[in-house]
């Protein structure tokens, strides 16, 4: 079973690894429900508690797979969920995380998760027109009403998390955090650990590249976010990354494991405030990656991962423009 982990200093324990659900419904092409279902069966077998959805992934229809996945098991499990995106015919077009946007999304959230409290509730993406005074008041009402147990951020900048955490505790922020993208590691990860916040990285395992099965944009199929939303699987930003990844690669054989486990320690040996959630759909997978938390790194192949592959050596922006321009600072 998998070893536990508390996120933030409100009371928030999960499974030290949890399950990232968006591809299930979401991004990468045609989904498969069963195949899912099975996956999402099978991690509760194993232990992991902690599953990440939003109202954006589908859109609606992630949430309402978790809830025929778990029926009866609710008590069992943590859910986190995401508002904060305004959702115009099946389409993102821009944020809102509005007062009364808020409690109407977390309202269809619960219908469609078939319970009526969420675990951990994140502003997807911060919105410039809504104070965040406003929201994380908002989501402390939430709280109150027994709605909501704990609030996250997602992708916010320190002076935006400070902010936040002064009118109600932040428990979470999930950010991007990985060897493949370290960013955080100047400014967020210590304005987290000074306010006790924890940290729940998503794409622990750099999109792909760190279980060396990365493929380059154009091979992906047509409805495939991977096809246009990442410049690191272009062109010549590809195969210098996939240099990169071959060190990962290579050092695994050493460590006796696989890329993407050997990824995924490195990720829990930085701090036990922290719980990366790999996502897949695919029983096999899932298994290789829950079976990280178990591994024991020894410091000496830390200390080579942090050389071979250290803050910035990625080669290329990890959004488009347009999709940059949503993440705080």
């Amino acid at each position: 079973m998998l070893p536990r982990r508390k996120l933030g200093s409100q009371g928030l324990e999960v499974s030290a690894l949890g399950l990232g659900c968006m591809g299930m419904s979401f991004a990468y092409g045609p989904t498969d429900d069963a195949e899912s279902l099975r996956t999402l069966h099978r991690a509760f077998e194993l232990g992991c508690d902690f599953y990440d959805t939003a109202e954006v992934y589908g859109p609606f229809e992630n949430e309402k797979l978790l809830a025929r996945a778990f029926g009866g098991r609710r008590e069992r499990i943590r859910i986190a969920t995401k508002f904060g995106f305004r959702i115009d015919n099946g389409k993102i077009a821009g944020t809102d995380s509005r007062p009364e946007h808020i409690r109407a999304v977390v309202d269809a959230s619960l219908s469609r998760l078939r319970t009526d409290y969420v675990d951990l509730l994140y502003q997807h993406r911060v919105d410039p027109e809504v104070p965040i005074e406003d929201v994380a008041g908002t989501v402390g009402d939430l709280v109150k009403e027994g709605k909501v147990l704990y609030f996250g951020l997602s992708e916010a900048g320190p002076r935006t998390i400070r902010r936040a955490h002064a009118v109600h505790p932040v428990s979470a922020l999930q950010s991007e955090y990985s060897l493949w993208e370290r960013d955080i590691e100047a400014q967020i990860l210590p304005a987290l650990r000074e306010l006790g916040i924890g940290l729940v990285p998503f794409a622990p395992l750099g999109r792909g590249f760190l279980t060396g099965s990365a493929r380059r944009a154009e091979e992906f199929p047509e409805g495939d976010t991977r096809r246009t939303s990442d410049p690191r699987l272009q062109g010549e930003n590809f195969d210098a990354n996939m240099r990169l990844a071959g060190v990962l690669k290579a050092l695994a054989v050493e460590a006796g494991c696989t890329p993407a486990q050997l990824a995924l320690a490195w990720s829990l040996a930085q701090g036990g405030d922290i719980v990366p959630i790999p996502g897949t759909r695919r029983v096999a997978n899932l298994e290789q990656n829950l079976a990280a938390g178990a591994l024991s790194i020894a410091p000496s192949l830390l200390k080579q991962l942090d050389e071979a592959l250290p803050r910035g050596a990625t080669v290329g922006p990890r959004y488009t423009a347009a999709m940059e321009r949503m993440v705080d600072r």
